[in-house]
């Protein structure tokens, strides 16, 4: 693709600290959620910034599926509040909790319906926006206020020019063969491959009253809906701002692999296909919402509202460099790839380049090696290794299955312990000490209070779900 040089070529000088012989440049290839936050970051901390896409705005706004649903809690926001963005709090429909259902392997043709709980978030919402949104204002935000945009394919050898030219290159993308540059840290990488089939699709036809999802508890659709059946996977339901429709709701799926769902998401081709798949789904396993979920329908203005594949949990080194020996940063996913299960990707994507903009902010050196090797491994211990046990957690690695175990069935009987399981989301170095079944328990007595043996003795299975009735309260209305 031939360059093509979008903004202003000199960004306003926004740092009083500085004259313009004394400003500090850097560059971010990918425009993405993560990489266009961090380049306008930067840019109001005084930077000289260019950002470099393979897709124009247009093409970055309606061309390409968004990645995921991008459900955000607490301190995301808050690392967005920092940068003074938007947090879409106050646009997007907010997610006020959690319901969880688990039902297990079929027995004898039936499956047991065992835990029911419904988790409130303390203190925070969540919100889940269309990145290609929140990726297309900011980066309208960007070049109003004189950054540069390229748009233009960077290969590993372009890389070698840029980093060269800049003080601070990061990478947040890896297209083109960028992710190479980052090597897997094996030492912190547990998967040797994907973990999940994926399938999502966002849909319209639902709204918000107190009508829907009402059989799941007092909260009903101002709760997100995360539902195990335990031989097949996962699947998400939520609040969702899409760039076209607005308010809706969009589904992520999780197929074990080998399962049954597997098959089906992979005949998904279409937005159409895909939401079939999903109502079938849940004729077939899931029931209890059945209602509400045949009561969507496909955005018909945006062909890209699904997507189907497949992630590898990833932990990569967050210093690269290019032929030419210049140092350069991973960002986001190109740093850490999570399951989506647990909702990491994007918290940990966005919070990484907050803490990346305050630390080069406020620092007067050069952005070598060692300094940019530091922060990172901060950010490892701060969020990132927390976030990737936690999604663990989320996937039922057999290594925590005793911890899963108590967990989910202490939050059945304790509403204090579901919040505290549904915060794990919000702040996964909650789990950082919990490795055993006896850090379990600690843990459930530290949150409850309670004797956790006396609290998991009053657990008993659901026996049955209650089911929506929302046709009928729809059809009385």
């Amino acid at each position: 693709m031939g360059r093509n040089i979008i903004g202003m070529t000199t960004q306003q000088n926004t740092s009083t600290h500085q004259s313009p012989k004394q400003q500090r440049s850097a560059a971010v290839v990918g425009a993405g959620q993560t990489g266009v936050t961090a380049a306008l970051g930067l840019l109001d901390n005084g930077f000289a910034v260019t950002l470099y896409s393979d897709r124009d705005q247009r093409g970055l706004r309606d061309d390409v599926p968004a990645t995921g649903t991008a459900l955000e809690f607490g301190e995301t926001q808050q690392a967005e509040a920092a940068l003074g963005l938007d947090t879409y709090t106050g646009r997007a429909p907010r997610h006020t909790g959690l319901s969880v259902r688990i039902a297990g392997p079929a027995e004898d043709g039936e499956r047991p319906e065992l835990i029911a709980f419904d988790g409130d978030f303390a203190g925070y919402v969540g919100v889940a926006v269309d990145t290609r949104l929140k990726a297309d204002e900011r980066l309208a935000t960007f070049q109003k206020r004189g950054g540069v945009f390229i748009v233009e394919e960077v290969t590993p050898q372009a890389l070698d020019t840029i980093a060269e030219a800049h003080d601070l290159t990061l990478v947040a993308t890896g297209k083109g063969g960028l992710v190479d540059l980052f090597p897997i840290d094996e030492s912190r990488t547990v998967y040797d491959r994907p973990q999940r089939t994926l399938l999502t699709v966002t849909t319209r036809g639902l709204g918000y009253g107190p009508e829907v999802f009402a059989h799941r508890g007092p909260a009903g659709g101002a709760h997100s809906l995360f539902s195990i059946v335990a031989d097949q996977g996962e699947v998400w339901w939520g609040p969702y701002l899409h760039k076209d429709a607005g308010p809706t709701w969009a589904f992520l799926g999780w197929a074990r692999p080998g399962s049954d769902w597997e098959k089906r998401f992979n005949t998904a081709d279409s937005a159409e296909s895909a939401l079939a798949v999903v109502k079938d789904l849940y004729r077939d396993y899931l029931d209890w919402d059945l209602p509400e979920v045949l009561a969507t329908e496909t955005i018909s203005e945006d062909p890209h509202s699904w997507l189907k594949g497949a992630v590898r949990p990833v932990i990569r080194a967050g210093v690269g460099h290019t032929s030419g020996g210049h140092v350069v940063a991973a960002l986001g996913d190109t740093a850490i790839t999570h399951d989506p299960v647990a909702g990491q990707g994007a918290q940990g994507g966005l919070i990484q380049a907050q803490r990346l903009v305050a630390a080069a902010a406020t620092h007067r050196g050069p952005f070598d090696e060692e300094w940019l090797t530091r922060q990172y491994a901060e950010f490892l211990a701060a969020r990132g290794e927390d976030a990737a046990k936690v999604t663990r957690l989320f996937l039922s690695d057999p290594e925590f299955a005793d911890v899963g175990g108590q967990f989910f069935a202490t939050a059945a009987v304790d509403p204090a312990f579901a919040s505290a399981l549904v915060g794990l989301l919000h702040r996964p170095q909650s789990f950082r000490s919990v490795d055993t079944a006896e850090d379990a328990a600690r843990y459930v007595a530290e949150v409850t209070g309670a004797d956790p043996a006396e609290l998991l003795g009053r657990f008993a299975p659901a026996g049955r779900f209650s089911r929506s009735d929302y046709r009928q309260l729809v059809a009385a209305g």
